[in-house]
C-alpha cells in the first residue's frame, strides 16, 4: 500500500458516519453490536480516534474494550476497518469514546488489504 497514513487520513476526514461494534454476549452466544455515531470529533493520526456517544452507548464498550470502527468515505467506495479497544472517558451528558487501532483492512475498488498499524 503506498502512503497509508494518507489515504486513511482522507478517509477518516470526509467520513459522514462511522459505526463502531464490539461483540455483545446475548444467550450465551456472542453476537456483534453495531453503534451509528457521530462524525469524528478528533484523531491522531490514523491510530486513536475520539467519537461522542450517549452513556447508554458507551455502557457495552466498559464491559467489552474491544471494538471495530468502519469508516466510510461517501465520494468512493472505499473504506476502512479498523480493530482495536475503546476507552469510555466519562463526561457530564455525554461521553467521549477513544478509539486505539491496532490494525486494519482498507477496501478500495472492490479490493481489500490488511495491515499493522505501528505503536
Amino acid at each position: 500500500m503506498r502512503n497509508l497514513e494518507k489515504m486513511i487520513g482522507k478517509i477518516a476526514d470526509k467520513a459522514d458516519l462511522a459505526f463502531l461494534a464490539y461483540l455483545e454476549e446475548a444467550d450465551d452466544e456472542p453476537t456483534p453490536t453495531i453503534r451509528a455515531t457521530a462524525a469524528l470529533r478528533e484523531r491522531e493520526g490514523i491510530r486513536v480516534f475520539y467519537l461522542t456517544a450517549s452513556p447508554q452507548k458507551a455502557a457495552g464498550f466498559r464491559q467489552e474494550p474491544r471494538a471495530s470502527l468502519y469508516l466510510l468515505a461517501p465520494d468512493f467506495y472505499r473504506g476502512v476497518c479498523l480493530s482495536g479497544t475503546v476507552e469510555v472517558l466519562e463526561g457530564a451528558e455525554s461521553c467521549v469514546l477513544k478509539f486505539t487501532a491496532k490494525r486494519g483492512r482498507y477496501y478500495t475498488n472492490f479490493k481489500s488489504e490488511n495491515f499493522l498499524i505501528p505503536d
